[in-house]
């Protein structure tokens, strides 16, 4: 009886056990696959996310000769005097010109470099920096060219060059044979390039540092160099020996050891430069700073302007040994949350703006962002007061300014080949007051505080992560009603290499949550930092080329974890304390700026990283179903077209973190979804190599090839060397966290993994 009874204990307690063994499965399921992760589009309706924060540029931007041809690389745009004609400089060796006039619809060549050949016995594009001509050019037809032979070859004693060439016709053509080399110096990281002709009549050229990073030759301050320096030379009266005569008046003619071509210094890469067409306000240009600062200067006869010992205003090597006169200060600043890349411009004195006469006029390569403010003579408050502003927000790469002979001014987009003027905006809208301030009122979430989003809203997640300090991410798709993805459209321009882009619809809103375990390793502890959301909305005058005109904002989260606020456009920093072992470390975590996130998020990279065929051809997990994000996509009618071909025959990022893939695979996954948004055609990236995972390893321009911005003190540096990673600049880079980190934006820890993996992988390479 007894033993009848413990029986029945022992099945009654194994059906009791077996009852909370599936109650547990059925609260934790095991995940299924299936042919789609969702079987129904259900529309995202709740979306608040329209407009900016900021208030509208009171500027645009618009096409200003909208049925010109669009140039390759443009770098500058130059008037002919006593010519109805603008000049237009291409980057790989190239002169243009075409009439100034709207209804222009066609540009003559007017000059090619060819005829060099590289190492390897084929034809070599010479790079021209910038163009200006002689102010007496309708009687003489001298035209003036900065430009690299051999682009091939760093550090060549006369690598860069100053060139005449005289220019008849009509359409005008400048005869190669009729070249007289003017001035040559060393080619190197930093060539500035840009010349003009001051009222003075003398010729005017900058020539950069030739480092690239730090001034690593230590140079800008030393008066026997020509290299950091604004040079002043008579072309009309040369010297004995020379092709060029020394002005009398030049500031460092009696100053023993110092060259005398030299008319002011300090100047790491002096941007564009220009004169005031009305000669009350002088020379002006901008200032390309090395970590945080752009600057604007009026260049005074003499003057230092401090790099490398100053960085603008604010030190950046300071035991270094200053050159004799003051160290002047700029008459404006913008720090790297505004702008990355100045490109100075002109003081306008045109007739169709005539409410910025006057005005000093600048953008930014990288942020496509342009500003103004009235100068004025006051030797120490050099901008009236309250003038300094923004005037307009463009995607454009802004590498140059132009002026024609009635005083307008146009900007050249060197990325794709436009030559744009600003117009008024026709209205100002109030939509910035009603954007929200917090991420609950954005309509991406149903539950903010449970981080459960709104219907409509898809998760998805990515093959190869950007690295981000050791966060956490959750990522999410967001698009309006039935608006759908075209598969087909290429946001211009087609990088080489890189697969089609995808064009998304109006009002599409891209959302990543960052969050970081507080005890390293241990979800439990996990908080939310950030949330990042990327907004694509279509404004008038965006539309040239089929661009895209994405902009990013950031909500940091409260520490009570229910909501997170707006962050405001310069960006932010946190300091986190994370438990790591038995030891507490200290990390400095960054919010970026907006104008951070149009570094990675460019045109280039066709903005939306992450939502790419490369990186979503994968597997997710939908809630307990995995299935391929292509495929559910497709299924529930995102694709405005159908997808190419099965995504089992598609292209993929493999993971890097996946030892199953090959070391190889896996180190180019890494350099592609960390690097290749700026190290690609037109990415920003001022670096000639790729790094996009499309090429073969051999077209990247990286393997034996010297860098452009210094070797490290490592002898012997390539970007590249196979089998030796000791001396890869890109390794090397990817190991620091001060000055020249790689990336240099969005990480300030070391991926100790992918270090080792980059390591590996150049170690095996024979």
């Amino acid at each position: 009886m007894r033993r009848k009874l413990f029986g029945l204990v022992l099945i009654a307690t194994s059906l009791f056990l077996a009852s909370l063994s599936i109650g547990k499965a059925e609260l934790k399921k095991e995940p299924v696959r299936k042919e789609f992760g969702i079987e129904k589009r259900t529309p995202w309706t709740t979306s608040k996310v329209i407009g900016s924060p900021e208030p509208p540029a009171p500027y645009k931007t618009e096409l200003a000769f909208p049925k010109l041809q669009k140039f390759e690389e443009p770098l500058d745009l130059a008037q002919a005097p006593g010519t109805d004609r603008l000049f237009v400089a291409g980057r790989w060796g190239k002169i243009w010109s075409f009439i100034n006039s709207k209804e222009s619809d066609k540009a003559d060549l007017a000059l090619e470099f060819k005829g060099a050949l590289d190492s390897k016995g084929m034809p070599m594009k010479q790079i021209i920096y910038a163009i200006t001509f002689h102010p007496k050019f309708k009687e003489n037809g001298y035209m003036y060219v900065t430009w690299i032979p051999n682009p091939e070859k760093e550090g060549l004693e006369k690598g860069s060059r100053v060139s005449r060439y005289t220019v008849k016709g009509e359409p005008p053509v400048a005869d190669p044979a009729s070249e007289k080399i003017i001035f040559e110096w060393p080619n190197g990281g930093h060539n500035g390039g840009c010349l003009k002709f001051g009222h003075d009549g003398f010729l005017y050229i900058v020539t950069g540092d030739g480092s690239g990073i730090a001034d690593q030759l230590d140079i800008g301050q030393d008066l026997s160099s020509v290299f950091a320096k604004l040079l002043r030379i008579d072309v009309d009266n040369p010297d004995e020996g020379r092709n060029y005569g020394i002005p009398r008046d030049n500031p460092f003619v009696n100053t023993k050891g110092a060259r005398p071509e030299i008319y002011a210094y300090g100047l790491r890469q002096f941007w564009r430069f220009s004169f005031d067409r009305n000669k009350k306000m002088g020379l002006w240009g901008g200032e390309i700073g090395q970590d945080l600062w752009e600057s604007v200067y009026n260049i005074q006869a003499g003057g230092n302007y401090g790099w490398s010992v100053m960085e603008g205003n604010h030190p950046f090597r300071p035991e270094r040994k200053k050159g004799p006169t003051p160290i002047l200060k700029p008459v404006v600043e913008h720090s790297h949350t505004d702008f990355r890349s100045i490109t100075g411009g002109f003081i306008y004195h045109g007739q169709r703006l005539k409410e910025l006469d006057g005005h000093y006029i600048y953008g930014d390569f990288d942020t496509g962002r342009i500003w103004t403010f009235k100068p004025t003579i006051d030797p120490v408050n050099q901008v009236q007061s309250d003038s300094l502003r923004e005037l307009a927000r463009t995607t454009y790469r802004i590498v140059s300014w132009g002026e024609d002979s009635k005083g307008e001014i146009y900007f050249v987009d060197f990325t794709g080949g436009g030559i744009h003027q600003l117009v008024k905006s026709e209205k100002m809208d109030d939509s910035a007051k009603n954007f929200p301030r917090k991420l609950s009122q954005t309509g991406v979430f149903s539950s903010t505080k449970d981080h459960i989003v709104a219907p409509g809203v898809i998760p998805y997640s990515v093959n190869a992560q950007l690295w981000g300090d050791h966060a956490e991410k959750d990522r999410f798709l967001a698009i309006p009603g039935d608006g759908r993805i075209n598969l087909d459209e290429v946001t211009y321009p087609a990088s080489p290499g890189a697969p089609p882009g995808w064009k998304f619809p109006d009002g599409t809103v891209i959302v990543k949550t960052f969050s970081m375990d507080m005890v390293r390793g241990n979800p439990d502890s996990r908080k939310r930092l950030e949330t990042r959301i990327m907004h694509f909305q279509q404004f008038p005058g965006t539309q040239e080329y089929g661009d895209q005109y994405w902009r990013g904002y950031t909500y940091v989260w409260n520490d009570e974890q229910t909501d997170a606020d707006l962050l405001d456009e310069k960006g932010a920093d946190k300091l986190l304390k994370i438990k790591v072992g038995d030891k507490f470390v200290e990390q400095n975590y960054r919010f970026p700026s907006r104008a951070e996130c149009t570094l990675c998020h460019n045109n280039a990279a066709k903005f939306a990283l992450g939502v790419s065929t490369l990186q979503m051809n994968r597997d997710h997990d939908y809630n307990g179903v995995i299935a391929n994000q292509l495929a559910t996509l497709e299924h529930i009618g995102m694709f405005a077209n159908k997808l190419p071909a099965e995504p089992a025959k598609m292209p993929k990022l493999p993971d890097y973190r996946d030892e199953k893939v090959s070391i190889e695979d896996r180190a180019r996954s890494y350099l592609h979804s960390n690097c290749s948004h700026c190290h690609i055609k037109w990415g920003g990236g001022n670096a000639e190599f790729k790094l996009h995972l499309g090429l073969d390893l051999k077209d990247l321009g990286i393997v034996n090839v010297a860098p452009v911005h210094g070797s490290f003190n490592i002898e012997g540096a390539k970007l590249l060397v196979p089998g030796q990673p000791e001396k890869s600049i890109i390794l090397e880079r990817m190991k620091m966290t001060k000055l020249g980190r790689m990336p240099h934006i969005g990480s300030r820890v070391v991926d100790d993994q992918s270090v080792q993996l980059v390591h590996d992988w150049i170690k095996g390479l024979k």
